[in-house]
């Protein structure tokens, strides 16, 4: 439980900026007072406080500040340092002045070596918007739509009490409002750090220094944190905490096949929500708020805490709890792994330089650390000597344990509860068990819930917080929304093979970012070592942009496919398993699952201004393939596409064929299919046949039979004299280009994966 006294800080320093919105739709005064005066006058916030932190966050202000020494209004004003610090660094125009009609710069302007000049257009945050791609496109806030932002803030905030209940509520507003707001609007800044990022950057640090300050006894804040401030960032007040969860990909795919896809889906947002759980609980556990949570997804996650003995100590109590309910209910198959590394505020400014990519390289090795050693020796007897008797395999998982329909506890749970979790919006934690709820880390249970049902479980003493999907939904206890990827056009695999163009087959894809890990380290510093632009601020809104691309954007992605030469326009027939921070596992109508592949890296060299690529393997299969087979497989191909040089590559079919994203898109299926499709649309009287043989020579043109087979071959296609001109002027075309491809070995293997596609596109179930 957060203390009163923390909440108002965390409250006071979330709403510190809320001036700067009111200033930029036409409120003259400086920010400070007009947001003083909004917050008292239009909102009913009377907390003195809160009311503090946003009047005295600035040192001019705070100077003659008739406030107690201990003031929370100290703690707002050194935390806002050190964020506004990290993240308003120069720009190089250097122009003077402030200009309240900027918009928020993209921050993929400057990554790994970019030197963009995009931005976002105004936009309100709503999974049901357009997406906002960076542009160049000449963008100028407006009184307008800041007054809608203000409008919106207000409404808000008269439905949201001043306590611990409605934190995650208030954050949810902040973030569907600010996140395309600039925090500063200075001309000689970069601009491309939110509202948002800003003030819930501020509340956790605010949340870090005054736990810090508490330990230490310390009440002067006046002189800790204003009169001696430089001497305060020096100190160590701050710890980088990261979690993994091991064993994820095992977990999700050791099934069977009966009702795979349901399964997978299932399993798959079971292990998001462990997560979400997991981080709320340790927060909890903290007293702390998730302003504290600076990334999630994909099992990771990364939090700022505060340095200090009790904290340490419950983070490692946290993770020995875990571990060992995880042991209890799923052996060993999952495992949680947690490194940390100390960091004054000057190291969160990057100063010295370097300090502050070292702090991922310490957190990284700690967790790898953990992972090579898991268990103690107590804990290893302990599994050798466990007895099995009465026990049986899990029809499902494969796990020894005690079943019930030939199905242990959490595959019965998950199965029972599946519909519940791909069709509803809300789900809830319990610390008592219902029907049909999922077991969660340590004595909690999951239940997926409707708005009404809802309403009713946080009337009962059980209920301990819940979740929202894709929804901005706020109330009492409401923890967080989760962005889910949830995109879906079939139940089974079956259904979806007969959404196929051709064969009736399915598509998988697997795939992930290339080199996120070096660009969150080094992604920021410029081409001549410098890093002063290397800052936490901007770390966490590259992995909020990334989270909203994955999670939230990716459904609109597939909702609106381009048109091409593997699928039509508009929805995918595919079904999304599981698309994280920065990976994504398809399944789907073979064509489309390629297609839409072509749209997701499209859709992310366009959001990320071509500063991050994304490598995958796709394989295409009979429905009825055991999931633990394809999930390998896939797994060898993306790792292919790893593999290739510079990466960003994609790997279709077999590891063979494997090429850079270019050569896919411009050779591939703009040349070579282009060119077969054109030609075999119009020339009805040769079938697959031709392509086959034409494929077995292909194969093995360094023989020179095959070679001389390979043109006999094409001049049996020349039409005779009855054919149209029309006809024969394109066989000469064709023929010519299939010549000059066969006898390049690059042109050659592009070729073969042209034509597999089109026979794929064009084959019947019946003539396989």
């Amino acid at each position: 439980m957060i203390k009163d006294r923390q909440i108002k800080l965390i409250i006071g320093s979330l709403l510190h900026d809320i001036g700067k919105v009111v200033y930029r739709s036409g409120d003259g005064r400086n920010h400070s007072q007009s947001g003083y005066e909004f917050l008292k006058n239009e909102t009913d916030v009377q907390d003195q406080d809160i009311l503090n932190c946003v009047r005295y966050h600035h040192a001019k202000y705070l100077k003659n500040a008739n406030i107690p020494k201990n003031d929370c209004a100290y703690v707002t004003y050194f935390a806002d340092n050190i964020a506004a610090f990290s993240d308003r660094r120069e720009s190089e125009e250097q122009e003077n002045g402030f200009d309240k009609t900027i918009p928020l710069d993209s921050v993929f302007n400057i990554l790994n070596g970019n030197k963009g000049r995009s931005h976002y257009a105004m936009q309100v945050l709503n999974p049901q918007s357009e997406i906002n791609y960076p542009t160049t496109d000449e963008i100028k806030m407006n009184d307008y739509f800041y007054r809608k932002v203000i409008q919106n803030i207000t409404d808000n905030l008269l439905g949201i009490e001043i306590s611990e209940d409605y934190l995650n509520s208030l954050l949810s507003v902040l973030e569907a409002n600010l996140t395309y707001v600039p925090s500063s609007t200075s001309k000689k800044e970069l601009a491309d750090i939110s509202l948002y990022d800003h003030v819930k950057m501020t509340a956790a640090m605010a949340s870090c220094v005054e736990q810090y300050l508490e330990t230490a006894q310390e009440t002067d804040y006046r002189s800790r944190l204003y009169i001696n401030a430089k001497e305060a960032y020096k100190e160590e007040m701050f710890m980088l905490y990261s979690m993994d969860i091991s064993g994820i990909q095992n977990f999700i795919y050791t099934i069977n096949s009966k009702g795979a896809l349901k399964g997978l889906r299932a399993r798959s947002f079971y292990l998001e929500i462990m997560m979400e759980h997991l981080v709320d609980e340790l927060l909890e556990t903290l007293s702390l708020s998730r302003a504290n949570l600076i990334y999630t997804g994909g099992g990771h996650c990364y939090m700022l805490l505060p340095n200090t003995d009790k904290v340490k100590k419950l983070v490692q109590d946290n993770e020995s709890k875990v571990n060992k309910w995880l042991l209890d209910n799923f052996g060993t198959a999952l495992y949680v792994a947690g490194g940390f590394a100390t960091a004054s505020a000057n190291v969160l400014k990057n100063e010295p330089k370097g300090s502050y990519s070292s702090l991922y390289v310490e957190v990284s090795r700690r967790i790898s650390s953990k992972k090579s050693h898991r268990y103690d020796a107590d804990t290893i007897r302990s599994l050798n000597r466990k007895s099995h008797d009465g026990e049986r395999e899990c029809s499902i998982c494969r796990r020894i344990g005690k079943l019930v329909d030939d199905k242990c506890h959490i595959c019965n749970a998950l199965e029972k509860m599946s519909g519940g979790i791909l069709r509803n919006k809300y789900f809830t934690i319990m610390c008592e068990p219902v029907k049909n709820a999922l077991p969660l880390p340590v004595d909690r249970y999951l239940v997926a819930d409707t708005e009404d049902s809802l309403l009713q479980r946080m009337q009962k003493d059980t209920y301990i917080r819940s979740y929202t999907k894709n929804d901005m939904y706020t109330g009492k206890h409401v923890a967080t929304k989760l962005w889910v990827g949830d995109y879906n056009t079939g139940e089974t695999f079956e259904e979806l093979a007969e959404q196929s163009a051709g064969v009736k087959r399915i598509g998988v894809l697997r795939a992930d970012v290339d080199n996120l890990g070096t660009t969150f380290v080094h992604g920021f510093e410029g081409e001549d070592g410098d890093d002063k632009y290397v800052t936490l601020s901007r770390t966490a809104t590259l992995s909020r942009q990334l989270s909203l691309f994955f999670k939230c954007y990716i459904n609109k992605i597939l909702d609106n496919g381009s048109s091409g030469s593997l699928g039509k326009g508009g929805g995918r027939k595919v079904v999304i398993v599981y698309s994280g921070g920065d990976d994504v596992f398809l399944a789907g109508a073979w064509n489309d699952v390629i297609a839409a592949f072509c749209d997701i890296r499209n859709a992310l060299t366009q959001f990320t201004q071509g500063t991050l690529t994304i490598s995958g393997g796709i394989g295409v299969y009979h429905a009825g393939e055991p999931i633990n087979v394809m999930a390998e497989e896939v797994a060898r191909l993306e790792q292919a596409s790893k593999d290739t040089d510079g990466k960003d590559a994609v790997t279709i079919f077999s590891k063979e064929q494997n090429y850079p994203w270019n050569v896919l898109l411009d050779k591939i299926l703009k040349e070579k299919l282009q060119v077969i499709q054109q030609y075999f649309g119009q020339a009805d009287d040769h079938g697959m046949a031709f392509l086959y043989h034409l494929t077995d020579l292909l194969r093995n043109t360094e023989e020179q039979i095959n070679v001389a087979r390979y043109v006999y071959l094409l001049s049996r296609m020349e039409p005779d004299t009855r054919k149209s001109p029309e006809q024969r002027v394109a066989y000469r075309a064709f023929s010519k280009k299939m010549y000059e491809w066969g006898q390049n070995e690059v042109d050659r293997r592009e070729l073969i994966t042209a034509i597999y596609l089109y026979v794929y596109l064009h084959r019947e179930e019946n003539a396989l």
